[in-house]
């Protein structure tokens, strides 16, 4: 049995989302266990005393979703004695790098042209859609994974919202977890306290100015629509959440009997 512990928020410095997800309702009553799945930003900048409570955790594996370009952009994970870490880039470097350049860079006339009039958000929404389709490969080796032994696991990217929050999400229909807890989860990646802070090369008032963060901020919310489009997806390729796990990423009903053994209580 897995060790239980509080579900009490800690404080952490340099890590940024971090939570643990037990706690959620399943469609039968059952709940996620705590202290077997944990969900966060990169852990590059983990303070010394972060890496020991992350140390405590008794973590087998950490997935990180992040690909090269976010590597070298933030640096690798903290290293934590005896702990498996698994890169499975959920995205492309040279996809959308001179959007992010420009999301860094640009002035305020560029950003208007890629991210007012709904395009932020449309991009947000054609990831979330090209993940679910795309990286079936990847998110079944993260579920086969968790079957068979990565449990405690920690699940994360660059900012823990949108590529670890979609295999999170993954992890959780396998689980049988409610919709509407899966949604509630995500979006709490909406604090303040947990969002990634948005880094821009001037540091110019201009660079922050209101009307700027207004055209980035889709692009590090967490949406309800965004979630939501991710599920329509699975619905309108594999005609259910059954066939997708089956089908698509090839889990079948023993795994997941195995699954939940593993991760509910």
């Amino acid at each position: 049995m897995t060790q239980q512990i509080p579900s009490t928020e800690p404080e952490l410095a340099g890590v940024r989302n971090f939570r643990d997800v037990g706690g959620l309702p399943t469609v039968d009553g059952r709940r996620v266990r705590y202290g077997v799945l944990f969900r966060s930003g990169h852990l590059a900048h983990a303070t010394e005393e972060d890496a020991t409570f992350l140390g405590s955790l008794g973590l087998h594996t950490i997935f990180d979703f992040r690909n090269a370009a976010d590597q070298k952009l933030e640096g690798p994970d903290v290293e934590l004695t005896g702990v498996r870490n698994v890169n499975l880039p959920l995205s492309d470097p040279a996809d959308g790098a001179e959007f992010w350049q420009m999301v860094r860079d640009g002035d305020i006339d560029q950003l208007r042209e890629i991210l007012a009039d709904g395009k932020a958000a449309g991009r947000m929404i054609a990831s979330y859609r090209t993940i679910i389709k795309e990286r079936t490969a990847e998110h079944s080796q993260v579920v086969h994974a968790l079957v068979e032994d990565s449990v405690p696991a920690l699940m994360h990217c660059a900012a823990g919202k949108d590529r670890a929050g979609l295999s999170i999400a993954v992890t959780l229909l396998a689980l049988g977890v409610e919709r509407e807890a899966i949604l509630a989860d995500y979006l709490e990646s909406n604090a303040k306290h947990r969002r990634y802070k948005v880094h821009r090369t001037s540091s110019s008032a201009s660079a922050y100015s209101p009307e700027v963060m207004e055209l980035l901020s889709p692009l590090f919310d967490a949406r309800a629509e965004y979630l939501t489009a991710a599920f329509e997806t699975i619905e309108e390729t594999w005609g259910g959440v059954d066939a997708y796990l089956e089908q698509g990423l090839g889990i079948t009903p023993e795994a997941r009997e195995r699954l939940r053994e593993r991760l509910l209580d």
